[in-house]
């Protein structure tokens, strides 16, 4: 980490606006390659002869390096100063993606991919510790929309325009589409973001760096492959819950046992109540956002038969709707009550999920686009105003680490909606199958109607599309059951809002000492 005069936003920056570019270009392509590759994949088994199971670890090799990598980013720029951790990342990140398009073979890429994803894990926190850095308190809430939109845009945008340079060009082309993007981002960093001393305070903790990563390393790997496992029916997924379990354990005895300062995981953030209300706020958004950007593609295509290029023009708009909401919440942030803008954007969102659970089989695009430009605008009126409580009462010396968490919670709690969202999705598709041909025998009349008879029966051919039919109703149903449940957890979070309280400039300095001692 830098020193304090170095980090202090009341400093004058030059070039604010070149280092605002520079690191935004950095977040967008990092932002982007967590789904940007997901349409691609298909054309990468058949290329690469990989089976269904193996293609996945193109994905979780990112994931899963990402995770694992992300909490260094503290001790790092510790060790080596903030504008050095942030240019080696660019840079690896740029090569990485070239290694990707290049890959020949499986094992090659999930190898670069992984690569890709240690040096790109300290990207988006270093992007926005740079950013309420550069800017004084009162304009963090413009920084922190600025920034907003490349986190939040790019997986929205990803599989959109992944899937668009896989049919034009090749998959190959997803990543190499990084490179003009990270050069730019690196000569920008290099030119204009100010030297940032190392100033070496803090010793690195092995053990605890070990322990915590297991610990996140077992849940990624759990998350993601649970349902291919048949979860706690397969061996492998009870091994990865046991390591989760006892590495956390040692990781938690051994941070809280060390002086504060001395641990890989500076528990004093812990003690910051806008940090912490934060930390839970961003895992929920985590969840709902890329749950939501997991069902809603599989619905339009599975279900409704919509090609790749049209299911993403129609999902589209939300981002359009969250870069609205950002505009504007921006310059709203520091004039009106945090509370107030996140109450209103969490209560767009439930709205947007209510009508999500409202969907049936027979849907116009309309029905589809205004949901999600209603949710995407909730989301944008959360995520800014959320960044900025977060880190409003956090001192500068703690950005760095305290980025990193918010970033991992995000990334985690997306990972446990995905996970949840399609062992639901097919559990209760599976119920509801065995519900409705509970009613399908000779005592139905309805099945008696000679029209309907006709047309389905009860053997043969009229019987195999009775069934189709009976799975697409069955796979509706638990899609509007995943819409309803996260429409409860939404709502449900509103109430925490009171534990967030709005930093005063007048006090500012007072409560960063206080959070330091």
């Amino acid at each position: 980490m830098s020193s304090a005069a170095a980090e202090s936003p009341t400093q004058p920056i030059q070039h604010r606006g070149m280092i605002t570019i520079s690191i935004m270009l950095a977040t967008i392509i990092q932002a982007l390659d967590g789904t940007i590759a997901n349409v691609a994949l298909p054309h990468m088994q058949g290329n690469l002869s990989a089976s269904q199971d193996q293609i996945t670890w193109v994905l979780t090799s990112f994931i899963l390096a990402s995770a694992i990598t992300m909490p260094l980013t503290g001790w790092l720029c510790d060790r080596f100063g903030r504008k050095n951790v942030f240019l080696a990342s660019i840079a690896g990140f740029t090569i990485a993606s070239v290694l990707c398009g290049i890959a020949g073979s499986l094992t090659e890429i999930v190898l670069a991919r992984f690569i890709q994803g240690i040096f790109g894990a300290a990207l988006v926190p270093l992007s926005q510790a740079v950013l309420l850095d550069i800017n004084p308190r009162e304009k963090h809430g413009s920084a922190m929309a600025v920034w907003g939109m490349g986190v939040m845009i790019g997986p929205i945008l990803g599989p959109t325009l992944g899937g668009w340079l896989t049919d034009a060009y090749d998959w190959r082309w997803v990543f190499f589409i990084n490179v003009p993007v990270g050069a730019m981002a690196l000569y920008g960093a290099w030119r204009y973001i100010p030297k940032t001393p190392a100033t070496r305070r803090m010793r690195f903790d092995m053990f605890g760096f070990v322990t915590l990563s297991l610990a996140i390393g077992a849940l990624q790997m759990l998350l993601d492959r649970g349902e291919q496992n048949d979860w706690f029916s397969s061996r492998e997924t009870w091994i990865e819950a046991i390591l989760l379990a006892i590495s956390l354990a040692y990781f938690i005895a051994h941070t809280a046992l060390r002086p504060a300062g001395k641990s890989f995981f500076d528990y004093r953030l812990l003690m910051n109540s806008n940090y912490v209300t934060g930390l839970v706020f961003i895992s929920i958004v985590g969840m709902v956002l890329f749950a939501t950007r997991a069902l809603t593609p599989s619905m339009l295509q599975g279900l409704m038969g919509y090609p790749a290029a049209t299911a993403g023009l129609v999902t589209a708009p939300s981002g359009l709707g969250t870069m609205l909401a950002m505009v504007i919440v921006g310059r709203l942030v520091g004039k009106v009550d945090v509370r107030y803008l996140l109450a209103a954007g969490f209560g767009l969102t439930a709205l947007s999920l209510w009508q999500m659970s409202r969907y049936t089989l027979v849907l116009s695009q309309s029905d589809i686009v205004w949901p999600g430009v209603i949710q995407g605008i909730g989301l944008g009126l959360v995520f800014v105003p959320l960044s900025t409580a977060t880190f409003s009462t956090l001192p500068p010396q703690m950005r760095a680490e305290g980025t990193a968490i918010y970033s991992l919670v995000r990334n985690i709690g997306s990972s446990v909606g995905i996970a949840l969202v399609q062992t639901l999705l097919t559990r209760n598709t599976q119920i509801a199958h065995a519900s409705l041909t509970e009613h399908i025998n000779v005592a139905n009349t309805a099945l008696q109607s000679p029209s309907v008879n006709a047309f389905y029966g009860t053997s043969g051919a009229g019987a195999a599309l009775l069934n189709t039919e009976i799975t697409r109703q069955a796979s509706m149903m638990a899609y509007i059951d995943n819409f309803w449940m996260m429409f409860l957890m939404t709502l449900a979070i509103i109430p925490l809002l009171i534990l967030m309280r709005q930093a005063r400039s007048k006090d500012a300095g007072q409560i960063d000492h206080a959070a330091m001692e």
